[in-house]
């Protein structure tokens, strides 16, 4: 494949976040149309999400089957996926707890995660300014924390919100790495992206009955969020990010990919006046441009 002008990856990434902005507000309506917002419905809106994105993916199957990548290729599409259905399982149900702001911020934090666990466990280098990032991360963290604490933030339970957003924030920055070695090694995007979506929708199926929720019976609406988030979060929006990262350093992607939480806080204003406590928000800021300095010193190692 001959390598695409910058000027259509610089595209392909305004969409993709355009795309995946979306997705918080599309989890809010589903909870409001089906009158709860439980873990087991979270799980269940996951799972019809990856399910759906998985069956348009279906015409991309008979290529697998003729694929020869290198060994291994399969094996981390399929551990990918696991980490993805982690990571909805836990980001998706977080937003029934804590505010789209605080959430969506909390989960664009894989990229210090990524540095920090490549530091501590696999002996990577780490530049000063993105230890310098990190700190500056943390603080904000902190502040959010704060801010969650004394009930600036709407949900039921705002720091368990943010626990769960966290843990998708650890879990997706596994995806990404995985993803990328899987196409490293020979798999093409459409390959990889049909052996992650299916094996996350199949991790998730199973999980809404053990919460005792009912995978019937809900509003039409519930299900035609799903369905929104399957073509325009999901089949645009992560692919966009996974094609993006084989042509341009994931330091570029992951750089535009921390507008998410400008995209949704400003959508989660617009339709349900959602406005975070001062402190949330501050906190939200100096997470954001921590993240964007460990990014950049990620990119100078």
């Amino acid at each position: 494949m001959n390598r695409p002008r910058p000027g259509f990856v610089a595209l392909v990434l305004v969409v993709g976040v355009a795309a995946v902005s979306a997705a918080a507000i599309f989890i809010r309506f589903a909870f409001a149309s089906a009158g709860a917002a439980t873990p087991g419905l979270a799980l269940l809106l996951a799972a019809v999400r990856l399910g759906l994105a998985a069956l348009f993916l279906a015409p991309t199957w008979p290529g697998l089957v003729r694929a020869h990548p290198q060994p291994g290729a399969f094996t981390l599409a399929v551990l990918a996926g696991v980490f993805l259905a982690a990571h909805f399982g836990t980001w998706v149900t977080s937003l029934a707890y804590t505010s789209v702001a605080a959430s969506v911020t909390i989960v664009t934090t894989n990229p210090i995660w990524v540095a920090l666990f490549g530091w501590l466990w696999l002996g990577e280098r780490v530049s000063r300014l993105t230890l310098a990032g990190i700190l500056v991360a943390t603080a904000g963290g902190v502040l959010i924390g704060l801010g969650d604490a004394s009930g600036g933030s709407a949900g039921l339970a705002p720091l368990l919100g943010d626990a769960l957003a966290l843990v998708g924030a650890w879990t997706v920055s596994g995806y990404f790495l995985l993803g990328r070695e899987a196409q490293r090694r020979g798999l093409s995007i459409g390959q990889y992206v049909a052996v992650a979506y299916a094996t996350a929708a199949a991790a998730l199926l199973p999980l809404p009955a053990l919460f005792g929720t009912p995978y019937t019976g809900w509003p039409l609406a519930f299900y035609g969020y799903a369905l929104a988030m399957a073509l325009t979060s999901q089949l645009i929006g992560h692919t966009s990010f996974n094609w993006a990262v084989r042509w341009i350093p994931p330091v570029m992607v992951t750089l535009a990919i921390l507008f998410e939480p400008l995209g949704s806080g400003f959508l989660a204003y617009l339709f349900f006046g959602e406005v975070p406590a001062p402190l949330v928000f501050a906190g939200a800021a100096v997470l954001l441009v921590g993240v964007g300095i460990a990014v950049l010193g990620q990119g100078r190692r």
